[in-house]
């Protein structure tokens, strides 16, 4: 009998994940455990989410019935430091029940042990929600008998999944079966209507499909994907004939064999595990078929209320690259060059990279982020750094992302948060690095002026966004301080610091002007080595900081993105659904601790602050909750909000701490950039025009750098079109090509205008730009 169907509205499990799991044999599948059963499993690559969750119901069959995800009394644990395989035990005064959960290690197979202790009328109930190819319309559900084996299975286009289960004594566990449509005719509708199972359909869909099947009171459950169905079956069931004792421990040897060769800065007690942790947290994050693409989390943030397709489960260039330099300092030099071979071949033709995209390189959002463009150049300069290049031809890579960085910046279309356009300080400090470390592949003119465009925007830092005279300096009694974003005009140029910045993510916009917001961002000045800690600028940024963004908990310091952050929970506690409240950042803790390191200060409170909130087991969030308790949604001050966790940047960020301490500078800091500014601002004789950034003053006694993307002819005269002359750009090797004009001899209230030739198509510019002489004399 086919199961009733109607609405629904099909979301994903919570955010919140225990443990994340995957095999280091050839199982090309990925799990979670939150609320103490599986949550989403991906396959066969780590972007494609084949269920919402595998949960239980225990019942006696006469009324009485608890959802164990809903009991909320459980344990977690792993079998040794950073293995991925979780005990759980869940207790309420008539049972415990106890689930032991691995992957195969050779199949495409998800394994579950099982155990029901005390009441005898009691019975378990398996739940599946199958949402095959992240599809949750198309699902159709089926009970069945494979090979004279009971199954329930689901298919849906390509990928298909069949659940199987064994008793103690190797036949057969499944008792009655169902399945049945979401919010209609699901096991978990039965049981809430009827108080036990008395439905038993035997197909349900296209839909949000549901599988049920009461069990034995002890057995094994194998959940086999594949590409048919009676493929899923045939993994499912050969897996439930291997020793489910063997699995478990040839899966916790592999992983224990891994870590031990990872590279681990040894502190003692629990740092040590919780290093371990992370080292495998980032490892699962890894695809199989992609090598070197790693998403940013296995979590649909506040996954309970959203129907996203595309969750955390992306690849951020940034993100990964984040990963790769911790991968670096824990030595795994193999794993971090597969993801710089990832990037090279994801690069586009104009050098940059989408913001993020699924594994196979297509799209999902497709803003520009200079830092993004940016960071890959870190990542080969780091592993060459470290002598573990391994002979990748990265040449061609650099020089069309410095060729990028050069010619789109200073300014990004969106900061590293993914929202506004201008000068940001997080993003130019990822992008002078890139600069500099570049510089060390290229041919001499490019050299040349990947260097230039590098010192000229590091003198101009505190030109551009260092505010001072402000209500808020004067309030706090510093002389100003670093700005989250600076408005530009059409020319590139800097807009007033009076003109308003729009906040998103909120329901409303506070009209705050860009003096008036403020971000972290500035910390990776210091990290990179372009100021130094005790600089004026960055102290007096770090007051202001600490004023607006800083939050006390009862697990340490945190800090917020920026003020007036609308990506968070709401006040009520309800998840984040386009607007809300910004919370904490656990990785922006670690950001503060990098600083402290480079300021001479005791970092070991950021790292016990970092452990502190994290989940149970060691998993750390994207962000916190920071203000009062909200039981009804299980959040507590200073630990883990319903955002993503684990946040594998947040994992990379802790790691590079524990190793940045061990190393006693940040480790993920570039050598070049550090030997060339050691944390002082350049002294620069000359200005850049162009192409993104034309200024129409410059100061006297400099010359104008005039860059363009195509090769021309440049028309210039001087104090309206006095002294005409021409001069032919030259190539620098970028895509871009440049001219030097003589504006060093002009004199303040002098000015130079200039047009363009272009001889590739023999026209000209059509329209004349002027830069104006000011100020008084600086001394080349």
């Amino acid at each position: 009998m086919k199961a009733p169907s109607g609405p629904s509205t099909p979301t994903w499990a919570p955010a919140r994940k225990d443990v994340v799991g995957a095999s280091l044999g050839s199982s090309r599948l990925w799990f979670t455990i939150a609320q103490g059963i599986v949550t989403e499993v991906y396959y066969p690559r780590i972007d494609i989410p084949q269920i919402k969750d595998l949960g239980f119901i225990v019942a006696d069959d006469k009324g009485f019935w608890v959802e164990l995800r809903r009991l909320n009394n459980y344990t977690v644990s792993l079998p040794a430091p950073g293995v991925p395989a979780a005990e759980i035990i869940h207790r309420h005064p008539r049972f415990t029940f106890t689930l032991e959960v691995c992957p195969s290690e050779r199949r495409d197979t998800l394994l579950v042990r099982y155990s029901l202790e005390g009441d005898a009328d009691l019975k378990p109930y398996v739940l599946l929600a199958a949402r095959l190819g992240e599809d949750a319309e198309n699902n159709i559900g089926a009970v069945a008998t494979h090979d004279g084996r009971g199954v329930l299975w689901a298919e849906q286009g390509p990928f298909a999944l069949a659940l199987s289960a064994v008793d103690d004594d190797g036949a057969d566990a499944f008792g009655r079966r169902s399945v049945g449509c979401l919010a209609v005719s699901d096991g978990w509708q039965d049981f809430n209507r009827n108080g036990r199972m008395t439905w038993e359909y035997d197909e349900a869909g296209p839909g949000a499909v549901s599988l049920m099947g009461e069990l034995s009171r002890l057995g094994v459950l194998a959940l086999g994907l594949s590409s048919t169905k009676e493929a899923a079956a045939t993994l499912s069931v050969s897996a439930l004939l291997d020793d489910f004792d063997e699995e478990w421990s040839a899966h916790s040897q592999a992983w224990q064999e891994w870590l031990g060769q990872c590279r681990r800065a040894a502190f003692g007690g629990e740092i040590d595990d919780r290093l371990a942790l992370s080292a495998s947290v980032l490892k699962v994050h890894q695809d199989r078929t992609y090598r070197g693409a790693a998403v940013a989390s296995l979590s649909v943030p506040w996954g309970e209320a959203s129907t996203s397709r595309g969750g955390y489960h992306l690849v951020w260039p940034r993100d990964l690259v984040e990963t790769a330099g911790a991968l670096i300092a824990m030595e795994s030099y193999r794993d971090a060059r597969d993801v710089l071979r990832y990037l090279i071949a994801t690069q586009h033709e104009d050098g940059h990279w989408f913001q993020n995209q699924w594994l196979g390189g297509r799209p999902f959002w497709q803003g520009l982020q200079l830092d993004e463009a940016a960071f890959p150049i870190l990542l080969a300069s780091l592993l060459k750094e470290h002598e573990a290049l391994d002979n990748i031809p990265v040449k061609d890579m650099i020089t069309r992302a410095v060729g990028f960085v050069a010619s789109s910046g200073p300014s990004t279309c969106q900061d590293r948060w993914e929202e506004d356009a201008g000068i940001n300080m997080f993003t130019l400090a990822v992008a002078i690095a890139a600069l500099v470390e570049g510089a060390e592949y290229l041919d001499a003119a490019a050299k040349a002026h990947a260097l230039r465009v590098a010192d000229y925007w590091n003198a101009k830092l505190e030109d551009w966004a260092f505010v001072q005279a402000t209500p808020l300096a004067e309030e706090l009694k510093v002389s100003g301080y670093f700005i989250r974003t600076v408005p530009l005009d059409a020319s590139g140029e800097r807009q007033s610091f009076a003109d308003q910045v729009m906040i998103k993510n909120l329901d409303h916009n506070p009209n705050l002007p860009a003096s008036g917001q403020v971000s972290t961002d500035c910390l990776q000045l210091v990290r990179y080595g372009l100021r130094a800690a005790d600089d004026p600028s960055i102290a007096d940024s770090i007051k202001v900081i600490d004023h607006l963004l800083k939050t006390e908990t009862p697990s340490g310091p945190v800090w917020h993105r920026y003020n007036n952050d609308g990506y968070g929970e709401h006040d009520d506690g309800t998840g984040f659904n386009g607007t809300g409240r910004g919370r904490g950042w656990p990785l922006l803790t670690g950001e503060r601790g990098h600083y402290a390191l480079c300021a001479g200060e005791d970092v070991t409170p950021y790292v016990e602050a970092m452990m502190a909130m994290s989940s149970p087991l060691g998993l750390i969030p994207e962000q916190i909750w920071d203000t009062d308790p909200i039981p009804a949604y299980g959040l507590v001050p200073g630990k883990p909000s319903g955002s993503a966790m684990p946040l594998v940047w947040a994992h990379a960020e802790f790691a590079k701490l524990c190793h940045s301490l061990a190393a006693g500078r940040p480790v993920d800091r570039p050598q070049a950039t550090w030997a060339r500014y050691r944390g002082v601002r350049p002294k620069i004789d000359y200005d850049i025009w162009g192409p993104s950034y034309r200024p129409k003053r410059i100061a006297p006694g400099r010359a104008l750098y005039v860059t363009m993307k195509a090769p021309a002819r440049v028309h210039y005269g001087t104090n309206g079109w006095q002294d005409v002359a021409d001069i032919e750009t030259e190539d620098t090797g970028l895509g871009l090509h440049v001219a030097k004009l003589p504006t060093e001899t002009l004199k303040p209230g002098d000015s130079i205008a200039f047009t363009f030739f272009w001889p590739e198509s023999g026209t000209w510019e059509g329209q004349n730009f002027e830069v104006a002489i000011e100020g008084e004399l600086v001394p080349a």
